[in-house]
């Protein structure tokens, strides 16, 4: 249910309100906004149609959050959410790339690759240190020596660390190195690991699931908002369908949807989406274009002997160039990189 304040309600009608809220046994969440404040009441509903609250000094309307997903709905907040990372927004006017290997390496391919994509204004560098793999075969990655090659990146270069979190196991020797925890696509639906994450105070970067829906995706960010984090981005990575030319298909009506549908900040994956290195410029151009806050792209400096996804990476010369194409499909749509 969504309680919206009167213009110029008092602080003593906010108090008395969420007094009242708590009460009833429901969890209370407020958005501050530049016109209204908005009070979130979380939990059985029907409680509040029992026992009513519009009548309450302070109260201008009351109404109910029909979708099952509650905080990260748009209903619930109608501004766009800004995640601010030590200066560093996603979700504003400028786009955030997300740049570098599917998974740490070496300490020089990664510091190369860091150096590259860095020139270009890029302050992301992701690399995978512990990575889920299709065959239990291929490279699993580097664990903690793999998170350790990314702090000194970072130390060389300023960048910020994005990196995977797989197993609830690991949440503190990742959380000690990283600036955003990504949940990638096959633990969309890990509740336990959502819940884990949702009790700390790092952005989560959460992947769409290979064959998840959209309203799927937001339940599982719902997950992680109702343990208190709402720092959130929600990240389109193509998803599974007829299609064998690609990976996957990068859904990029999913874009206007999740906006229209929710306040989080949205990121799209194209190296993942389409698989293929010839593919990526075209699939990035088209989701700034569409309105995507941000791209999570796979550079390489040696894609040829890659361990991991490197028939999908980009060199670093190609992400340079692409990277100048970007800016002039974020200027035509207002934005800038």
């Amino acid at each position: 249910m969504i309680i919206v304040l009167a213009k110029g309600a008092s602080d003593d009608e906010k108090r008395n309100i969420i007094k009242r809220i708590e009460g009833l046994g429901l969890a209370v969440h407020i958005s501050e906004g530049k016109e209204r404040t908005i009070i979130g009441a979380i939990g059985d509903e029907s409680i509040l149609i029992e026992k009513p609250i519009n009548s309450m000094p302070g109260v201008e309307s009351v109404m109910p959050i029909l979708k099952p997903y509650k905080l990260v709905s748009r209903d619930f907040q109608s501004e766009d959410t800004i995640i601010n990372i030590d200066g560093i927004e996603i979700g504003g006017k400028k786009i955030q790339c997300i740049a570098g290997p599917c998974s740490v390496e070496s300490e020089e391919g990664l510091l190369e690759t860091a150096k590259a994509v860095n020139t270009t204004g890029t302050v992301f560098l992701r690399g995978g240190a512990f990575k889920p793999r299709t065959s239990p075969y291929s490279f699993q990655g580097l664990g903690e020596q793999g998170l350790k090659f990314l702090k000194e990146a970072k130390d060389a270069t300023g960048m910020k660390i994005v990196t995977e979190l797989m197993d609830p196991r690991d949440l503190d020797v990742i959380y000690k190195y990283a600036d955003v925890i990504q949940i990638g696509a096959r633990n969309m639906q890990n509740f336990r690991l959502l819940k884990d994450v949702g009790g700390i105070d790092k952005p989560i970067l959460l992947k769409r699931g290979l064959s998840a829906t959209i309203k799927e995706l937001l339940m599982s960010a719902e997950y992680i908002a109702s343990e208190g984090n709402r720092r959130i981005m929600l990240c389109e990575r193509g998803i599974r369908t007829f299609e064998t030319e690609t990976r996957n298909t990068l859904d990029v009506t999913a874009i206007a949807v999740i906006k229209k549908l929710s306040h989080l900040p949205v990121i799209v994956d194209p190296s993942h989406a389409v698989g293929r290195w010839d593919l990526v410029a075209a699939a990035s151009k088209a989701a700034v274009a569409a309105g995507a806050d941000g791209l999570i792209i796979e550079v390489h400096n040696d894609p040829q002997n890659a361990l991991c996804d490197g028939s999908q990476s980009l060199k670093p010369e190609k992400y340079i160039a692409l990277y100048e194409e970007l800016k002039k499909v974020a200027a035509a749509v207002g934005r800038s990189l």
